[in-house]
């Protein structure tokens, strides 16, 4: 059995914007990913999105898919 992921709530998240700390995360879908590891988040900001936020409602525009999350480690969920 998988172990129980943490929860973080949107004020939570808002601070893992890299910025503020250093963490750089997103939420999609419920789960939030770290994607610091990424050149393309340096600095909390990717294209004209930002860390720290829920991305969900951004997917459908993005010139790529979702599964583009399937490379990062999801550390939490966010907390509805």
């Amino acid at each position: 059995m998988e172990p129980a992921l943490p929860q973080y709530t949107r004020a939570q998240l808002a601070l893992r914007n890299g910025q503020d700390r250093p963490e750089i995360w997103v939420a999609y879908q419920g789960l939030i990913y770290d994607v610091g590891r990424s050149r393309l988040w340096r600095n909390g900001q990717h294209y004209q999105h930002w860390a720290g936020q829920d991305l969900t409602p951004e997917m459908a525009e993005a010139p790529h898919t979702p599964n583009v999350f399937d490379r990062f480690e999801v550390v939490g969920r966010l907390k509805k």
